[in-house]
């Protein structure tokens, strides 16, 4: 396969659509730093690759995304027809042992320029940068129009999971998508790369869209949750959403070239989808709205209360930290530098300190 590719920082959010049978978001829905026609194709892929590898399980979409975020960002600036070609096509760099673009070993033409639009070397092609010698063995056909080609996302992305796949891994368990994913690409810094971006996108897939809300408290979660993945910035988000954050926090970590959101970054931006201005911090925004306990216990949280932690509960002066409660005990946090906004166990930060509720 080919060499890694640079990962470009578009973060993951969330946005609703209709669920298909495995669980994952239907055409019809998306997530924000995937085409919508790239992700039909990652959904296309994992339900038809069972065809060309009957033994292969574990398949899902979000680990052809995370592979195709890392190699093309997802084709990101192409055209995508609607039978998936994707033009200008993309080209790696051409492995000549030159060093450009990390490539140290002369990789001989093997296709006559037919994929690589080169007879005088090897560079990976299309959105899952296959080597031709390598899409030789593994691309199929997806549409039945007799032409499997590394440059329609279709073929592409199901040629990616017949070659994750294997003889027939399961994909469910850990250590066989680890070799997967390794056997892509020999780079242990890409598997963990990969692996991250398929967490995310797994994250996405499985977030429900609020239920039984409506309203501001709706308008308010679908805010929050529509931030999921943005980067933890010291200081970062306002009113207006994710910003450049400032230096530093109690531990040293400086946000200063960061856009993303704090805690109470991502609590003022989405109270402020639904007309509530909140004080920036989250001490301060203890002190909004109906006040819950702590000894009222988690139970007493609806979907929509701000969540506190404090260094000392009971005394307001100490909370550190807020969320969003989303239900079913969890909820959209900004947790820590080194993080992402995603969905946590309310009882995953220490010294609960109750609740408020705005809505």
């Amino acid at each position: 396969m080919a060499p890694i590719a640079n990962s470009v920082g578009a973060y993951v959010a969330l946005a609703t659509g209709a669920r298909d049978d495995g669980g994952g978001i239907a055409v019809g829905g998306h997530v924000a730093d995937i085409p919508p026609r790239m992700l039909t194709a990652y959904q296309l892929a994992a339900r038809q690759v069972g065809r060309h590898v009957p033994t292969c399980r574990g398949m899902r979409w979000p680990i052809l995304a995370g592979i195709a975020k890392v190699e093309s960002n997802h084709a990101v600036g192409r055209n995508i027809a609607a039978n998936g070609d994707i033009r200008p096509k993309i080209y790696g760099v051409l492995l000549n042992g030159s060093g450009a673009g990390g490539n140290t070993t002369v990789f001989p033409d093997t296709d006559g320029g037919r994929w690589d639009g080169t007879a005088t070397g090897e560079r990976a092609v299309g959105p899952f940068q296959f080597l031709p010698s390598t899409w030789d063995g593994v691309g199929k056909d997806a549409h039945g129009d007799k032409s499997a080609d590394p440059h329609n996302a279709d073929d592409a992305a199901l040629g990616a999971a017949v070659y994750l796949c294997g003889n027939g891994r399961d994909l469910a368990k850990q250590s066989q998508l680890r070799a997967a994913i390794f056997q892509y690409n020999r780079s242990h810094a890409y598997v963990a790369n990969v692996r991250g971006w398929i967490d995310q996108y797994t994250a996405a897939a499985k977030t429900p869209a609020p239920g039984k809300v409506s309203g501001d408290v709706r308008t308010v979660l679908e805010a929050a949750l529509a931030q999921r993945g943005v980067p933890y910035s010291w200081g970062g988000g306002n009113a207006t959403g994710p910003s450049t954050g400032i230096c530093c926090s109690p531990s040293g970590k400086s946000g200063a070239r960061i856009k993303g959101l704090d805690c109470s970054g991502l609590t003022t931006y989405a109270y402020a989808r639904a007309g509530i201005r909140l004080p920036r911090t989250a001490a301060a925004q203890a002190g909004v709205g109906h006040r819950i306990p702590a000894s009222a216990g988690t139970r007493a949280l609806t979907p929509g209360d701000l969540v506190f932690y404090a260094y000392a509960p009971g005394r307001d002066s100490t909370i550190y930290h807020v969320g969003i409660y989303a239900g079913k005990g969890q909820m959209v946090n900004a947790a820590r530098p080194g993080t992402l906004v995603r969905l946590d166990a309310v009882d995953s930060m220490s010294g609960y300190a109750g609740g408020a509720r705005l809505l």
